[in-house]
Parts: structure tokens; C-alpha cells; sequence
């Protein structure tokens, strides 16, 4: 990874953006007011101020030619989000992770519509870490355990037990009681999720995506479902869950989407990240975090 000209400014990174081949514009100013001119003011405001620099950190200035394929760095302005009215407590944090308990509505990072409202910015700027890095993810609507690296440096051996699916994770979802399903039962489909569409869809093909599915309770209406994941794919759970008749109370895209309020936090997604366990790569310590939060059956 390219390690950015510009540190971390208030909890966000510097946007990297990436020259044409060609262009009509003969400077770089005038190609990001062309590609962005609702920002116009602000850019010019940037360049005189040296915030807009070349791969090298050099500031560039208005009459800096486009250099064809080549990256310049800024800060874009965030826009102006609504409050996630929820605590984010800390689990555990060492010199190495920090573990979080992830409300509802709280994206993990930064993208779309969710930039400064993310769990890496909010935590970067609340315990004055620059270095944050999110080790796993977790989906905007989906509460619980969520890891982080502290510092750089460790990183890749975090995010490398995830790819080697070397990390136990539990999950806890509440759905319709169907006791006409035989439980439990391991999932297997493959899924795909292209880029710029909302919803993941399930594919005919070889599997990607595995989930070992149980009833831990019901009540006769709803039940409570423990799930564990072998692999990570995006909305695996929710997709899984739907595939067998029982979505996830309060998934507003499976089976069907429909449109929610970014302020509307009356109907969370019943999905829950209980728990993961590993084996730490550094210690060779056996680790396991558990969510303090708990979903329950409607009443």
C-alpha cells in the first residue's frame, strides 16, 4: 500500500486522486475544478494554501502542469452527517489493538454518505489515534465486536488471521421461528456483490461463502439464531438467513429493499457480532472478545 504524502487531519486521511492521460485542461487546478465544481472555491482556497500536494508531499500551485497518471493528495471537506446517538464503549486496547463495541448505524469506515459518522474516524479523534486501522469489518446496520490495529506496523499480521479464516467469530440474529426448517445446518451458496450496487445476490457456482446455522431459542413466533461464519463475504449472514425463508428482523434490503431515514434508529438490524477468538500472532496468546450487548426476542 502507498503510503500517503499527508498525515491524518481530524481523524481522516488525504484523498488521493489520480491525473488523466490527457486532458484540456494544461494544469491541475483546472482539471479538479472541471471534475469538481461544486468544490471550486475550496480548491483554489487549498492550492494557495499548499494543501494540495504532489506524490512527493511537494505543495502544487495553480500553475502546476498535469503530469499524465500521476497522484496528488488533499483533504476533501467532509459533509455535514447526522449524530449516531450511540456510545461506542472499548473492550480492550494494548499497544497493539483497540476492540470495540460497535452500536447499530455506525459504519466502520469512512465511504458514501458516511464519512466523519464512521467508527475509524469518531475513535481516531476521541482517543487521539492517527494510526487507526479497522483489522475486519463490520456492515453499517450490523452492532458488536469490531478490532482495530494502533499502529501500523502491525497491521498486516492482524488482517492476515482473518484472510486464513484463522479467527473464530460468533454471531447472534433474531428472525421468524420456522420449525418446519431442520436445524442446525451449514449453509454453502456463492455470492457476489458488485461495486455500486447496494445488495449482494447469491450465484449459481462453485461456493465462496459457508455458514453453520443453529437454533439457540424460540418462543413459538421468533427465534434466536446462532450463526458462525467460515468465511467473510459482504451480507453473507443476511443473504443466508433469507435463502432459507428466515430474514433478519429489521434488514431493510433482504428480502426486499426499502428505503430508510439516515435518522431513523427505531428498528436496528437484529444482527449481532457476539464474539471472536485468535490466536494472537505477536504474544501466541489465545484471545477472545465478547460484545456486552444482547439482542432479545420481541416481546
Amino acid at each position: 500500500m502507498v503510503r500517503a504524502p499527508l498525515p491524518i487531519r481530524d481523524g481522516l486521511g488525504p484523498t488521493r486522486v489520480r491525473l488523466p492521460d490527457a486532458s484540456q485542461f494544461g494544469t491541475i487546478l483546472g482539471y479538479l475544478v472541471d471534475r469538481f465544481p461544486q468544490d471550486s472555491t475550496r480548491l483554489r482556497e487549498k492550492m494557495d494554501l499548499g494543501e494540495i500536494v504532489d506524490a512527493s508531499g511537494t505543495p502544487l500551485v495553480a500553475e502546476s502542469p498535469i503530469v499524465p497518471r500521476a497522484d496528488i493528495y488533499l483533504y476533501r471537506d467532509p459533509p455535514i452527517e447526522p449524530v449516531v446517538p450511540f456510545a461506542t464503549p472499548v473492550l480492550h486496547r494494548d499497544e497493539n489493538l483497540l476492540v470495540v463495541d460497535k452500536p447499530h448505524f455506525l459504519a466502520t469506515m469512512p465511504r458514501g454518505k458516511y464519512i466523519a459518522r464512521s467508527a475509524l474516524v469518531v475513535l481516531r479523534r476521541e482517543l487521539d489515534l492517527p494510526e487507526l486501522s479497522p483489522v475486519h469489518r463490520l456492515d453499517r446496520l450490523t452492532a458488536g465486536v469490531l478490532m482495530f490495529t494502533v499502529r501500523r506496523e502491525v497491521r498486516r499480521a492482524y488482517q492476515e488471521l482473518f484472510a486464513d479464516r484463522a479467527v473464530t467469530k460468533v454471531y447472534d440474529a433474531v428472525a421468524r421461528y420456522e420449525p418446519s426448517l431442520s436445524l442446525p445446518v451449514t449453509l454453502r451458496s456463492r455470492m457476489i456483490k458488485e461495486r455500486g450496487v447496494l445488495r449482494a445476490e447469491e450465484v449459481p457456482g462453485e461456493p465462496n461463502a459457508e455458514t453453520f446455522l443453529e437454533l439457540s431459542e424460540h418462543d413459538g413466533r421468533h427465534g434466536m439464531y446462532t450463526l458462525h461464519p467460515r468465511t467473510g463475504r459482504t451480507h453473507q449472514l443476511r443473504l443466508h438467513m433469507n435463502s432459507i425463508g428466515i430474514p433478519i428482523l429489521g434488514d431493510n434490503f433482504y428480502p426486499e429493499f426499502y428505503d430508510v431515514a439516515d435518522d431513523d434508529y427505531s428498528t436496528p438490524l437484529q444482527l449481532l457480532a457476539r464474539s471472536i477468538e485468535f490466536r494472537d500472532p505477536f504474544s501466541g496468546e489465545q484471545r477472545r472478545f465478547e460484545s456486552n450487548r444482547r439482542l432479545r426476542l420481541p416481546i
